[in-house]
């Protein structure tokens, strides 16, 4: 049996699949499962060891296309028509992955319900599940169609970066730390770098070590050096330095993170490390850390509905008060020593 799953969408979108794509190949072990993603999103499905092959398409923002994305995107075509599959699945709700979709071989072409899915979309899917899908998680609304389409079981399964995909850092600090990752390029997730910089001075008072994880990006990599210059050896940065493999070895060795709703959110969710999480506009429904132990600060926990309305959604973060996260983080320090110390020391090797 060959399975093929199209998500288009960004990188911790692609990690949100790992559990359908786990619980499907436990329920067809000698299935061959491909996973369709957008370019960018490949790397952090490497860590889900039962994708059998990852396809990729260019990414949809005409500014980071060039003339070779068109002739791989037309090789990418050519390979979905010359391979038949038993079964398709999209999963984006866009017309780029219905197309995608379409131009697959296969004997059932499935989707799920969505508002965009009408004429002429409706002829070319051989099962729709009808199923409601909001208000729900988005790992549950992945899951949804190939659950019923393929009999998976009723609860999905955690997030997928295996061990065995993990790769050392030479940077790793020494002793127990908590890992931090404060930067996202959108701006109404952010939270502002002075309330960054005063939490990390609180935490320092129990905790001996942190590391601020970033991504490759100049901006994200000068504003991490910079907070780790106030702060001395204690605080040290990956500097961009480290890719998702790396980053999963160290979450997994961490007491805790604490960060904003990225991919680097998701991924120490995959790692089963304890996630303080800060939320503004963003549904905590449908995104909070998937199947770990994690706290969520956010407004709307506390604030009432008439004075939401009076916040524009670049501002929300900002209304997030550091003793809200440095008590959150108390708490998941003491959880995560606790998680730590009994883990067999083997599992955790330097």
């Amino acid at each position: 049996m060959r399975i093929l799953f199209i998500k288009l969408r960004h990188i911790g979108d692609s990690l949100l699949l790992t559990p359908t794509l786990v619980a499907t190949k436990r329920q067809f072990p000698s299935a061959k499962i491909w996973v369709l993603v957008r370019q960018s999103c490949e790397k952090i499905l490497e860590g889900c060891p039962e994708v059998d092959r990852l396809l990729v398409t260019a990414n949809p923002n005409s500014l980071k296309r060039n003339f070779l994305d068109i002739f791989r995107d037309i090789e990418l075509v050519s390979l979905l028509r010359k391979n038949c599959f038993d079964y398709v699945f999209e999963l984006t709700d866009s017309d780029r992955a219905r197309i995608l979709a379409v131009c697959a071989a296969t004997k059932n072409r499935c989707t799920n319900i969505h508002p965009t899915l009408k004429f002429p979309w409706l002829f070319f899917f051989h099962t729709i599940v009808k199923r409601k899908r909001y208000p729900k998680h988005q790992v549950i609304r992945d899951y949804i169609c190939p659950r019923e389409v393929l009999g998976l079981p009723e609860i999905p399964p955690p997030l997928r970066f295996a061990d065995q995909r993990m790769r050392n850092w030479d940077g790793l600090p020494e002793g127990f730390y908590a890992v931090i990752h404060c930067h996202t390029r959108w701006r109404k997730k952010t939270w502002p770098t002075a309330k960054w910089e005063s939490l990390i001075n609180e935490l320092l008072q129990f905790v001996p070590n942190i590391l601020l994880s970033c991504g490759p990006d100049d901006a994200e990599i000068l504003s991490a050096s910079a907070l780790c210059s106030r702060f001395g050896e204690r605080v040290r940065s990956t500097a961009g330095k480290t890719d998702w493999a790396q980053l999963a070895w160290l979450l997994k060795r961490a007491v805790f993170f604490v960060g904003v709703d990225t991919a680097a959110m998701h991924l120490a969710a995959a790692s089963n490390c304890p996630t303080v999480c800060l939320f503004g506009p963003s549904p905590v429904f449908e995104y909070h850390p998937w199947n770990v132990r994690h706290w969520v600060v956010c407004p709307q926990s506390w604030m009432a509905q008439e004075d939401l309305k009076q916040i524009s959604e670049d501002k929300l973060m900002d209304q997030i008060p550091i003793d809200r996260v440095l008590q959150s983080c108390r708490e998941a320090w003491s959880f995560g020593l606790d998680r730590l110390n009994q883990q067999s020391p083997t599992k955790l090797e330097r």
